[in-house]
């Protein structure tokens, strides 16, 4: 069933190299995803033209295509058919965030009924391996979606303690729960206050404090 998306999800709201940080790839990675490269079209259409900018759906889209190509090792030509197939035979804008999407490790699947249908390989059936932890990063509610970006590793014990929702703090991260702002909090801890003390101002656990310190940390260092 198609979902119902809040137009809001829709506007240019992160440059490449922003939306790059918050997905952990490389920036020229990220080019080639959403500007294609010479005759080779892009995967993901982006939101904002002049300057190029991806809009939080877009963010989202990139986010499922960093498992497919960091997680499963699936190669661009095998997710570019998918997704032009799903494009072509469906009313989906957004295939990589509408459709349930499973993987054998080899090609991009789909769903149909009790079995799957290989969409990389012109609709032959077979049976996949099914892939949910980044989907499991994704949160959605009649057109609503939050999304908890990875801060450490890429397994289902990350915690979601970080999170970027278009309606809370602009669209930049904040800790998940409130609407504090991680880039205030690591300005704060450079500053020399401790994680105790920032915790104990924002009635949040000391770990909470330290995963939005690690994730600005790791933003710059990017």
């Amino acid at each position: 069933m198609k979902l119902t998306i809040d137009e809001n999800l829709e506007l240019p709201m992160y440059g490449l190299n922003e939306a790059a940080l918050y997905l952990r790839v490389p920036i020229k990675t990220l080019e080639y995803w959403v500007l294609g490269r010479g005759k080779i079209k892009p995967i993901v259409k982006v939101a904002g033209r002049h300057p190029r900018s991806l809009s939080f759906m877009n963010l989202l889209e990139c986010h499922m295509l960093s498992a497919m190509r960091s997680v499963y090792d699936l190669k661009l030509p095998k997710i570019r058919k998918a997704v032009l197939h799903l494009q072509d035979n469906s009313q989906f804008k957004h295939p990589l965030i509408e459709v349930p999407l499973y993987t054998n490790r080899i090609d991009v699947l789909i769903k149909e009924l009790d079995t799957y249908l290989n969409i990389s390989r012109d609709g032959q059936y077979v049976i996949p391996e099914i892939a949910a932890i980044h989907l499991e990063r994704i949160e959605h509610d009649k057109g609503k979606f939050k999304f908890y970006p990875f801060v450490r590793q890429r397994t289902a014990e990350e915690p979601k303690y970080i999170v970027i929702n278009p309606k809370v703090g602009f669209g930049k991260p904040v800790i998940a729960g409130t609407g504090i702002s991680t880039a205030v909090i690591a300005s704060r801890f450079n500053a020399r206050e401790s994680v105790p003390d920032l915790a104990e101002e924002y009635g949040l656990k000391p770990e909470q404090i330290e995963e939005a310190i690690r994730w600005e940390t790791r933003a710059v260092a990017a």
